[in-house]
C-alpha cells in the first residue's frame, strides 16, 4: 500500500506551480507540463524534471512546509545522504508530469 494520498498527483503539482517550475536547491529552470519535450534527450528531459521532497522523508506528511520542489539531481542528493545504495532510477521519475 502506498504511504502516498490518493492526490499525491495534484498537491506535487500545486508544490511545482508555487516554485515556478524551478529547483529550490540549485534554481534550475524544469521543464513544464506545456513544455515541447521532443526537443530534449531522455538524459535531458530525466535532468530536467521537478520533483517534490519530503524534508521529513516521510510521504504521508503533506503539509506545505515539510514539500519542496527539487530538480532530479538535488533529490537524488537528498536522498543518497549517509546512503551508498539508491541510485537515480530508484527514485520515482515522471516526465510527462505530476
Amino acid at each position: 500500500m502506498s504511504r502516498y494520498p490518493k492526490n499525491w498527483k495534484a498537491i506535487a503539482h500545486q508544490i511545482k506551480e508555487q516554485a515556478d517550475w524551478k529547483c529550490f536547491k540549485c534554481g534550475m529552470q524544469c521543464l513544464k507540463p506545456e513544455d515541447d519535450l521532443s526537443q530534449w534527450s531522455k538524459l535531458e528531459r530525466r535532468r530536467k524534471t521537478l520533483q517534490v521532497h519530503h524534508w521529513n522523508y516521510d510521504p504521508s506528511d503533506n503539509h506545505p512546509q515539510n514539500l519542496v520542489a527539487l530538480c532530479t539531481s538535488c533529490h537524488l542528493m537528498f536522498h543518497c545522504r549517509g546512503q551508498s545504495s539508491i541510485s537515480p532510477g530508484q527514485l520515482k521519475l515522471e516526465l510527462t508530469s505530476d
